[in-house]
């Protein structure tokens, strides 16, 4: 079994309900075990400005999925919840990122882990901070040295899960 942490985040159509609904499919799913959400934040969106802002959580479980078929898994979710890729990082309905698997480092055309920008990124280590802040990240850092080294000043707590 791996150990995986995914990101979740939604902006359009009711984004806590596309949270909600997302963590109770990825709980039932029969290769999920031993499943913790972070709470919930909120964060300005990254790129284009013209959308809502976003909200943001963090998940980890064991699987014994492969990588590719936790991606596919995460897709499928993502596609069953109506997620319209328009424009490079537009507003959506549900994005579920594959953070880290394992200590696996993967470089395929379809992923890439640890996930390219999650170092640089607020909405992603303050989530992942409440799930496992003394976890040793890729760049040597744990999780919550990382998110001292980020400006969370967008971010504002939601919910917790």
């Amino acid at each position: 079994m791996i150990q995986a942490y995914i990101g979740i985040g939604s902006n359009l159509e009711n984004p806590i309900a596309q949270l909600d609904r997302a963590i109770e499919t990825l709980k039932k799913h029969d290769d999920i075990n031993h499943f913790r959400v972070s709470s919930i934040y909120g964060s300005k969106p990254v790129g284009p400005q013209d959308q809502p802002d976003y909200i943001n959580a963090a998940a980890t479980f064991t699987t014994k999925l492969s990588p590719i078929a936790l991606l596919d898994l995460l897709q499928s979710i993502e596609q069953a919840q109506r997620r319209v890729r328009e424009r490079h990082w537009g507003p959506r309905t549900l994005d579920l990122d594959l953070l880290l698997y394992g200590q696996e480092q993967i470089q395929l055309p379809r992923l890439t882990v640890p996930h390219t920008f999650m170092l640089e990124r607020g909405f992603v280590i303050k989530p992942l901070s409440d799930l496992a802040p003394d976890m040793l990240l890729a760049n040597g850092k744990t999780v919550i040295e990382q998110l001292h080294q980020l400006d969370t000043s967008d971010l504002v707590f939601i919910k917790e899960e």
